[in-house]
């Protein structure tokens, strides 16, 4: 099995409670000092357990911690023990077990994933281990249990560092302001290269798409005290602005990508400011997909149909035999706007821009129109579309 969850969420606790009710063999590898070598010397003394003990004795389970920082070759070198059941296999992870962990390994292993504790199990925790004769006041408990964000080893060596210190200085009871002390200011959980990573990013997307700038300056500065790139970080605000805004306000792209150019001229920490800033104009910013709902439409009108060929006065210059037409550049039309096809036969009834207006949807003036009839009316038209894709 593969236990995997966050730090401090008992995933080295469960694999020995599994070794103590089974009666079996407990071998215990760190994936961070141990490699192929220590592998095989687990796999020859759990073979000369089988050949020699009786049951359950000659059982053998390997506790392998951090198996994410195994490379192929490595795993690879479980398999044929995983295979013959000669060993049982726990592994324990901190990433996702389905990027980390090699798919043929992984098939022969049950993944359990574990969470955080919560603060009501972080406190039961705590009270368990308080040794005898320490006193610890109810108000420091309940500060290690929220403080520890989940991690139980964060919050028992927190507690231990306080009631050393408490007898140090003669105190007969741990108060708050030790626990205060012993924990200190935690570094944020976060991790650039796995799961938190995605999930910090797709959050402060979620949060300003969602026009919460108090969440989105949260999700950011998540990612800045967690040391995330800044490029990584702009990168998504400018995708944003176009993708979730667009031409509902057409400054936001400008903003992003001055924010962009803030990151390469100025830097961190400077240009933590550039990205507060453009972080609450985009989560402020109105919001329209409209521009990647049509590029879509259009695309996919282009695989079902395929590309239809361009009209003739539209195409760069005459071909052999064939008749180029008579273009109709509107600059020299009353509002600039001509009753001429644009787009090809066969794709030019199809309205691949709706924009949103309300529950409605606002379609772009069809070219339908007779010559002659009314191009003002036509002008009224696409300035009211623009407008209605705008809000």
């Amino acid at each position: 099995m593969v236990l995997y969850g966050p730090p401090g969420s008992g995933k080295t606790t469960l694999a020995r409670i599994v070794a103590a009710g089974s009666g079996a063999a407990f071998e215990e590898l760190s994936a961070v000092q141990a490699g192929r070598a220590e592998v095989r010397a687990v796999i020859e003394r759990a073979r000369h357990r089988r050949e020699i003990g009786p049951p359950p004795t000659q059982q053998t389970i390997l506790f392998l911690d951090e198996i994410h920082r195994f490379n192929k070759a490595q795993q690879d070198a479980l398999l044929p023990a995983v295979e013959e059941g000669l060993v049982t296999l726990i592994g324990a992870t901190t990433e996702n077990p389905a990027f980390e962990v090699n798919g043929a390994l992984l098939s022969r292993l049950r993944v359990y994933a574990l969470q955080p504790l919560s603060v009501e199990e972080l406190e039961e925790v705590l009270r368990r281990a308080l040794p005898q004769g320490a006193t610890v006041g109810e108000d420091a408990i309940g500060f290690l249990a929220v403080r520890s964000e989940g991690d139980a080893r964060t919050a028992l060596n927190a507690l231990e560092l306080a009631i050393e210190t408490a007898r140090e200085l003669g105190e007969g009871e741990v108060g708050l302001t030790r626990a205060e002390d012993a924990l200190q200011r935690r570094a944020v959980l976060y991790d650039k290269a796995g799961d938190r990573h995605y999930d910090y990013a797709s959050a402060w997307i979620k949060a300003t798409r969602g026009s919460d700038p108090d969440a989105s300056l949260y999700y950011l500065a998540v990612m800045l005290e967690g040391g995330e790139d800044p490029r990584f970080i702009v990168r998504r605000m400018v995708i944003l602005a176009s993708e979730d805004i667009g031409n509902a306000d057409p400054a936001a792209l400008s903003v992003a990508t001055a924010a962009a150019a803030a990151v390469e001229h100025v830097g961190l920490p400077e240009a933590r400011y550039a990205l507060a800033q453009a972080a609450i104009y985009l989560s402020l910013a109105p919001k329209s997909d409209a521009a990647g709902r049509g590029l879509s439409a259009a695309q996919a009108h282009v695989r079902e149909h395929g590309a239809q060929p361009a009209p003739t006065w539209l195409r760069s210059g005459p071909r052999p035999g064939q008749d180029r037409g008579s273009y109709e550049n509107p600059h020299r039309l009353p509002g600039h706007v001509g009753p001429q096809e644009l787009a090809p036969e066969g794709g030019g009834g199809r309205a691949l821009l709706r924009a949103r207006r309300g529950r409605g949807r606002a379609r772009r003036a069809p070219r339908a129109d007779p010559p002659g009839a009314g191009v003002a009316m036509r002008t009224t038209r696409r300035r009211q579309a623009t407008m209605d894709n705008r809000r």
